[in-house]
């Protein structure tokens, strides 16, 4: 069996093989609810073959989401169409999971496709944008405020609120976003951290917010169910959060009950030069899984079954997450394993077109 089609148990939940699918934002949310588009989105990647099924950015206070259309679970009325979601995931034999955000400093901006920076009144944008520091991403982004403590605990207390109606949903994985120049990697990295309480200064200090969250959380989510974080191993800029940094953060998170890093990089300096090249960040979801002994998941131009193959035969990662090739090919796994030379279960619908003798898929109970 190739290692890329092994199983992986984390906790209670066993996922059928190791390919996953990233979070992938698709601005296309109203007042935060999920609607038909997430389910075909998220739902052709569980039909594909997917193991593990995560939603976008799924901001947990309104102020907290990327853009105006970002998906939302900061109240109650978004947990059921959702639930719709996960049930449909589930029945194809994939897992559903939620990476819970809060934007931070590059909140209320605008959806790609509809320009490039602050999303004012008129195109549904916010007022009020909180960041440790009140230190603009870039010049034609809002203008944060520093938080208070209240505002940091306040924040803490919404991603467990968030953590509680992902479970009433149904969800079987959470992931903790702290990647990509939004709130929480604010608070880590000391080019956008000038604090000099409590939270801001030493490393200690910096890293308290992810595992305030982290704790919360716990406290929330069932003990057998998986709790992923995602982090920027670097800011890729002198002076900024590095490698070295990220390793001690693994160490410092999996006793708090994280239970895998998926391992991206950047977003945090806007003028930061990133070597980009097919796998470039495998390196860092190697070196956190040797020296801070934590499962692992490689992200970013991954593209070909065997390039993860590799990655996960040669224990660089647990699991590859895919982004840009999953939009390409929702079916990159069933392709996948047919590449590879492994049969895999398929939808009772498509056995027509499957290989001789294929199986049937079975839900997920």
């Amino acid at each position: 069996m190739p290692h890329l089609f092994e199983p992986l148990q984390v906790r209670g939940v066993t996922f059928s093989n190791r390919l996953f699918v990233s979070p992938m934002c698709e601005y296309s949310s109203t007042d935060g609810f999920a609607n038909d588009w997430h389910f075909v989105h998220l739902g052709s990647r569980a039909v594909g073959g997917a193991a593990l099924v995560f939603t976008e950015a799924t901001a947990v206070t309104p102020e907290g989401r990327i853009s105006p259309e970002d998906l939302g679970i900061w109240k109650n009325e978004h947990v059921d169409m959702l639930s719709r979601i996960v049930r449909f995931v589930h029945e194809q034999g994939s897992i559903a999971g939620m990476q819970l955000a809060h934007a931070g400093r590059k909140a209320s901006t605008l959806r790609p496709w509809s320009g490039e920076g602050e999303a004012g009144e008129s195109a549904g944008g916010w007022k009020n944008v909180y960041a440790p520091s009140p230190i603009a991403f870039k010049d034609n982004y809002p203008q944060p405020i520093e938080m208070s403590r209240a505002d940091i605990d306040a924040t803490v207390a919404a991603f467990a609120a968030a953590a509680g109606r992902a479970l009433a949903a149904g969800f079987r994985v959470i992931e903790i976003h702290a990647a990509h120049g939004y709130l929480i990697h604010e608070f880590l990295s000391p080019l956008s951290n000038r604090r000099t309480d409590a939270h801001g200064g030493s490393f200690d200090n910096r890293t308290r917010l992810v595992r305030d969250i982290a704790q919360a959380i716990r406290r929330v989510w069932p003990d057998h169910l998986p709790l992923f974080t995602r982090i920027s191993a670097t800011d890729w800029t002198e002076g900024g959060w590095d490698i070295e940094q990220s390793v001690e953060l693994a160490r410092q998170l999996k006793p708090l009950g994280v239970d895998l890093i998926d391992c991206s990089s950047g977003g945090n300096v806007a003028t930061a030069r990133i070597p980009l090249g097919p796998g470039y960040q495998t390196p860092f979801a190697e070196r956190l899984r040797r020296d801070a002994g934590i499962l692992t998941g490689s992200v970013g131009l991954i593209t070909t079954a065997t390039q993860a193959e590799h990655i996960i035969g040669s224990g660089q990662a647990d699991a590859v997450l895919l982004a840009r090739e999953l939009l390409r090919d929702p079916y990159f796994p069933m392709r996948a394993a047919r590449e590879l030379g492994h049969e895999i279960t398929w939808p009772a619908q498509y056995l027509r077109a499957g290989p001789q003798g294929a199986k049937p898929r079975r839900p997920i109970g």
